[in-house]
């Protein structure tokens, strides 16, 4: 029985092809890019969750140090001099500023905005900041210089 399906499908093989026929999508043009649109954006900022904005921003502020660990053995790191920062408060380096709230803080330079999730302290003085953030029973510190102009 196998052997007779073959061979009728061999021999009907014209009558049995598949066509596939070309599809046309229509899709908008591409928008326009152009080196300086950024000038002349008018819409939302993109916003993103980041821990790590301050250290991704050279121009205003140099990264000298990060502590990983439990809540104790970072906050054991935390540089004594420092004062913590009351919220809410602006704090400006540079060209960038960072504004410290309850407990996160955003941080704007140009049309660029980056968000500092929750548990976020800061601690500051002359020529020195400080990010503590906990997650749980976990901690992160980074220290800061600010850079040079």
């Amino acid at each position: 029985m196998i052997l007779g399906l073959i061979v009728a499908t061999y021999v009907n093989r014209d009558l049995i092809r598949i066509r596939i026929a070309s599809v046309y999508v229509p899709a908008p043009p591409k928008a326009d890019y152009r080196p300086d649109s950024r000038a002349r954006h008018t819409g939302a900022t993109f916003f993103p969750q980041a821990p790590w904005a301050l250290s991704a921003l050279p121009e205003c502020l140099t990264q000298t140090s990060v502590t990983r660990g439990d809540i104790a053995f970072v906050r054991a790191h935390l540089p004594k001099t420092l004062a913590a920062v009351a919220a809410p408060a602006t704090l400006r380096y540079a060209d960038c500023t960072i504004v410290v709230r309850a407990n996160d803080a955003v941080v704007e330079r140009g049309l660029d905005r980056f968000h500092i999730p929750p548990r976020a302290r800061f601690y500051a003085k002359p020529g020195e900041l400080a990010l503590l953030r906990t997650q749980g029973a976990r901690a992160e510190l980074r220290t800061y210089s600010p850079s040079k102009p």
